[in-house]
């Protein structure tokens, strides 16, 4: 490398007094625009789905998969990217995953038939997965102990910020010009990541002879084992789980090739994944907090919007108006989470910000038909805070403690644990609001009679309503239904919300089972 000599002394093994490079602190800045875009790309299309929807010419059933298809590419290739780092360097892994993004995002913008569409999402997600966890990596490996506070909140920031505002910045871009450009959007930016990877970037040295024993089995369970699992967790809730062929046959290909991977794993001479990092306590501890904060993080950019389009009947933009609150606050919050890591026990902040996150859930178990904006602000900015003191101190503790040498490998585990606990909470979430629903129209239904003094008037408010438009009896009944239909819905968003908060204390209680990590002031692993 043409600047060894002045980029050595900013190596892991630095002492803590040492400053960051510019050039290095430059390169890692690009990477975390890649790692944005790539993170964006989830959520981006979730408020436009109904345009792509028309402008394809598909079914609701079809469109699905233009996120679905995604997200399973993602899964699959995140654990792989430890690996691939290892072998092709950070310089050569994230040319590549950038690249690879940049042109199967034209290739999105172009797409003319469904099926197109759903190919190359696909290929965008297995290509653009590998930039999140090699940022992760080169965060706790680049930068010396003592400036993880300043690195720690800037990845976590991105972690939390890009999947909250993906629905509305994608909203603003369908309405401003066409669905077309969620994908041109990201070329120039792509082009300039790629080429400014390759310019500055010096991380590290390729490994190319650990391609020779690349693990193709492991791969090929490990895609079947993760490809499926995410799409049981996608479609369950809506063809009743096992009920539906296709989840069924889905699940039994998922168990075989689980126990096929795991067997791999422990067998094979240079193992896809090395599961054996889970042997680290804080490591372990702080997976099982990504997965269950992933639950949170997607669980509510879903169910906010879903919520506000069904029962509020906001368009897209105004989603994505009232959604900003939460992405506004992660970004205020962020230093001041930067700045109390040197000084308080990350355990303690970890702890507050999952309370915090509860509490904000808790205020919306009351959710009414009429909450607004401003009803929808105090629990947002606690989603924010929440999500923010849980998210960088688990990062920090669970991969800034671990040896160098085992960051790269531990950080593809630890990002894909945050992706996973987002898909069984979208499914935990699809089926509570699912069931409870259906709960609570039989319920609402029971109460609706003739002897209800409230229902009796207010049918014959519908029935004078539509007098001489046709059946006014019928209409009005009509109209009756769907009242009951939209509270028992709400109802359903309110029991959502209650879930949400007791298992969001009760996981407060597992900051107890960490390590005190080490001084983010001195040098060192904590093992």
């Amino acid at each position: 490398m043409a600047n060894a000599t002045t980029a050595s002394p900013e190596m892991m093994a630095a002492p803590a007094s040492e400053r960051i490079a510019p050039k290095r602190l430059f390169a890692f800045i690009i990477m975390v625009f890649g790692m944005f875009m790539s993170i964006l790309d989830i959520q981006i299309v979730s408020a436009s789905l109904s345009e792509i929807q028309a402008g394809l010419s598909a079914s609701s059933s079809e469109v699905s998969w233009v996120q679905t298809a995604y997200l399973i590419a993602e899964v699959i290739a995140i654990p792989l990217s430890g690996f691939l780092s290892r072998a092709f360097g950070t310089r050569l892994l994230f040319a590549i995953s950038a690249a690879g993004f940049t042109a199967s995002s034209l290739l999105c913008g172009f797409a003319t038939t469904i099926e197109e569409m759903i190919l190359w999402r696909a290929l965008q997600g297995f290509l653009g997965a590998g930039m999140i966890p090699t940022v992760f990596a080169s965060a706790y490996t680049v930068f010396p102990r003592s400036k993880f506070h300043i690195v720690g909140p800037i990845i976590g920031l991105v972690a939390t910020l890009a999947p909250t505002i993906g629905p509305t910045v994608g909203g603003y871009i369908t309405d401003l010009m066409s669905w077309n450009w969620l994908f041109f959007i990201n070329v120039v930016p792509g082009i300039a990541i790629t080429l400014g990877v390759l310019a500055l970037v010096d991380f590290d040295e390729p490994h190319f002879e650990l391609l020779d024993r690349f693990d193709w089995w492991g791969l090929l369970f490990m895609a079947g084992f993760l490809g499926t699992l995410e799409y049981v967790l996608e479609e369950g809730p809506q063809y009743e789980w096992l009920q539906d062929t296709t989840v069924a046959i889905c699940a039994w290909i998922c168990a075989t090739s689980a126990i096929a991977f795991f067997w791999r794993v422990f067998t094979a001479a240079e193992p896809i994944v090395n599961l054996r990092t889970f042997s680290n306590r804080n490591f372990a501890v702080g997976c099982v907090l990504q997965f269950c904060i992933g639950i949170g993080l997607y669980g509510l950019t879903y169910i906010y919007p879903r919520y506000l389009a069904e029962v509020r009947g906001y368009s897209a933009l105004m989603i994505g108006e009232t959604m900003f609150v939460s992405g506004i606050t992660m970004f205020l919050v962020a230093p001041l989470v930067g700045r109390l890591m040197v000084k308080i026990d990350m355990r303690y902040m970890i702890a507050f910000g999952l309370v915090v996150f509860a509490i904000g859930s808790y205020q919306m178990t009351w959710i009414t038909r009429d909450y607004d904006f401003y009803e929808l602000l105090v629990p947002q900015i606690l989603r924010g805070v929440g999500m923010m003191f849980a998210m960088v101190p688990t990062n920090n503790i669970a991969l800034g403690t671990l040896a160098p040498d085992r960051v790269k490998n531990a950080s593809g585990l630890f990002n894909l644990m945050r992706n996973l606990g987002g898909a069984v909470g979208l499914a935990v979430i699809n089926t509570v609001l699912n069931d409870r629903t259906d709960l609570h129209i039989t319920r609402l239904q029971e109460r609706v009679t003739w002897g209800n003094a409230t229902a009796t008037e207010t049918l014959t408010m519908f029935m004078q309503k539509f007098q001489g438009l046709g059946d006014s009896t019928l209409m009005a009944m009509k109209q009756l239904s769907q009242l009951v239909h939209r509270q028992a819905v709400v109802m359903s968003f309110g029991d959502a919300f209650f879930m949400l908060t007791l298992f969001y204390l009760g996981l407060s209680l597992l900051v107890t089972l960490l390590n005190k990590p080490a001084s983010m002031t001195g040098g060192g692993d904590a093992h």
